[in-house]
This record gives structure tokens, sequence and C-alpha cells, in this order.
């Protein structure tokens, strides 16, 4: 599912308009399927206090192989992600709800190489969570290089409004079983804005299907 997911910018102009995925965009509200996770309950680390979210901002990833990653977040971080193989969505297929775990600034060089090797490791975990096993790339590989893109993230549809951030990221995805046949991902990233400061990230999300969200 993930294997080809993320490419690496190359700095082609965008067209002006956002797409809107599923009826997705910024300004609008989705509405999920609360069952998409309590159906696992405390198996999952996976915790969402709502069942709607307030989309106010919308990033967009142009992959080497001519599909498109579309991302959509809530003030709090929340991210739903589409991938598709055209850039207005209407081919998307595969459709996963994040929420942030877990993010740190590194304190020196010694932090980051740490950091570093944990991403690029067939094993991965955290401080309150469980182990998870690397789900793209060959699992049992003694290291892995990260995968890496840019991401234009934009907060307003307005047709001559820029991207407020590009942010370039590096991350591994992971995963682990969770009863009657579903699966937790663990997505861990080195964020870094143009404009800012270099983070680690730890995302815990879940697969959805078509008929667990709306807008």
């Amino acid at each position: 599912m993930f294997r080809k997911l993320f490419g690496r910018d190359h700095g082609k102009t965008e067209p002006d308009t956002l797409p809107v995925v599923r009826n997705v965009t910024i300004g609008r509200t989705v509405v999920l399927d609360p069952l998409a996770w309590r159906r696992f309950g405390g198996a999952t680390r996976f915790v969402l206090d709502r069942d709607t979210l307030e989309i106010t901002a919308q990033g967009l990833i142009a992959l080497d192989d001519g599909a498109f990653v579309h991302r959509f977040y809530t003030d709090d971080h929340v991210m739903l992600q589409a991938v598709s193989d055209d850039r207005e969505g209407q081919a998307a297929n595969d459709f996963t709800l994040f929420i942030p775990w877990r993010s740190a600034y590194p304190a020196n060089s010694a932090d980051q190489r740490v950091w570093n090797d944990r991403i690029r490791a067939p094993r991965f975990t955290d401080e309150g969570l469980a182990e998870y096993a690397r789900f793209w790339f060959d699992d049992e590989s003694a290291r892995q290089e990260p995968v890496a893109f840019w991401e234009s993230v934009h907060d307003s549809r307005e047709a001559d409004a820029p991207p407020y951030a590009r942010i370039y990221q590096s991350c591994m995805l992971f995963a682990r079983e969770l009863p009657d046949e579903g699966r937790e991902l663990l997505l861990a990233i080195t964020v870094e804005p143009q404009k800012g400061d270099l983070t680690h990230d730890i995302m815990i999300g879940l697969p959805l299907t078509v008929g667990e969200f709306k807008a």
C-alpha cells in the first residue's frame, strides 16, 4: 500500500487551484465513523475524542511516478491523507487518518544521530508505544534509508495565494497488527520547514475505507 508512496519535489510549478478530494478541502468539515478506531478498544494507541474534522490547511505532494499525495489538516494537527493517480484526486483510493503522538526538537547533533538510526532500523518503538515493524521496503533489512519529499502546505483556497509553508520531510512508515485483521500505522518523520526549526515527529494512523468518512 505505502511501498512507493512518497517522491521528491523537483521545484515544478503547481496549478493555482487546490484539489477537492471526495469533497474534502480547506474550510469543509469531515465526518468520521468512530467505529474505525473504537472497534479496536484498548488494543490501539489511536485515540480521537470527536468524529468531525474542521479542515484548515491542505498539503500536496507530487510523486516521481505521476501520482499525488493529498493531506488535509486540522488546527490540532490531525491529518487525513489520500493517495491518487491524478492531481485532482478523482482516482484517490488509499486513505489514512493520522493523529500526532509526539514532536520534539533535537537537543544536539547526538540526538539527531540517534533519531536517524531509529527511523532506519527494522523495528521502531517509543515511550508508551508497542513495537512496530517497518512497513515500507523489506522489514528484515538491518538498515533502510528513509523516504524524502517536499510538501507544499496551503491555508487558503484563493487562486493567487502561495503556499504558507514548504516542508522537507524524511520519513519511514512502520506498522503493527491489531485484532480482527486491523492494522495500526506509525509514521516517523524528520520535519524541516524552509522557515522554521527541525523536529522529530511521530504520528499514529489507521487506514480508512471510503465508507468511513464523508464531507
